[in-house]
């Protein structure tokens, strides 16, 4: 009557391949995602959308420290 439950959640999955994410490597399912993704992020082929600062925000990197 102990039966354990598990759900499959998406964050169960391994981020790179979708497989069943090991406990060890998570939220990888192996060593191998794991060091492909870091190596995604030392390549740069991860980026981060930059959008341009708002005027106001410029206006204030022309000022002078105090």
């Amino acid at each position: 009557m102990n039966e354990k439950k598990t759900t499959k959640t998406a964050s169960s999955d391994c981020v790179v391949c979708g497989k069943p994410a090991d406990e060890k490597y998570k939220p990888f399912c192996s060593k191998r995602c794991a060091d492909r993704d870091l190596g995604k992020w030392m390549n740069e082929s991860y980026a981060i959308p930059a959008s341009e600062p708002p005027e106001y925000l410029e206006d204030l990197e022309d000022e002078e420290e105090f």
